[in-house]
Formats: C-alpha cells, structure tokens, sequence
C-alpha cells in the first residue's frame, strides 16, 4: 500500500512538472507599413526565422502587417519589432533603424525617399 501511494505521489509530481514546462506560444500581428513588395517580405521573413523562439512568419505587404507565431519564455514581442526595425523596416510603434533602411534596395524604401512602388489604381 505504501508503494501505491508513494507512486502516486511521484506520477503527480512528474505530471505537474511536465505541464509546468508547456511552452505558451502566441500570435500577434505587427503593423509593418514600409514592408511594400515581395522583396521585402523575403527580407523580413528570413531574418525573423533565424530567432530562436520564432515559428511562423508571414508578411502581407498588401496588408501591410506581418503575423508571427512566437514562444512566449524565449522571446517577447518587443524583441521581435526590434528585429523587424533592425532589417529596415518599421515595425508598429518601433521606426526602422536608420543604417538599416539605408541599406535597403531603392525599391524597398517609401516613395517620398526617393523609392518605393507607385501605388496600383
């Protein structure tokens, strides 16, 4: 009998533990205004895939947003608009930073820029 409970004990005990380390994952949407062509949506989706925590990404530049997909205990959604911003692009509330959208393609940049699509009518 005292095994019985003691086994119990344990089982409880590793069940909780393996529920405790469920990694939470979340998608958000982040409003990328300057993300314009196909080009940049390769840009943006290769370089947020290399981080660690990252699963999905799309960029809709019609829409002008990008979905991703991220594990919440190896990344926030702060860095993330970071990475975004540091590939040249803004990202919500975070500007791209500026050496980086220097080295964007012309055609990647805003039109007022000197770049840029014109818009379809």
């Amino acid at each position: 009998m005292k095994h019985l409970i003691l086994f119990s004990f344990l089982s409880f005990g590793l069940i909780s533990v393996s529920f405790s380390q469920i990694k939470k994952i979340v998608t958000t949407k982040i409003n990328t205004p300057n993300a314009q062509c196909e080009l940049c949506k390769t840009r943006i989706e290769n370089y947020l895939k290399r981080y660690d925590g990252i699963s999905f990404v799309q960029v809709n530049y019609k829409k002008k947003e990008t979905v991703v997909k991220y594990i919440t205990d190896r990344i926030n959604i702060e860095e993330i608009k970071t990475a975004i911003a540091n590939t040249g692009y803004d990202a919500d509330d975070v500007e791209a930073a500026p050496d980086a959208y220097k080295r964007l393609p012309k055609s990647c940049k805003r039109a007022k820029d000197g770049g840029g699509h014109k818009p379809d009518n």
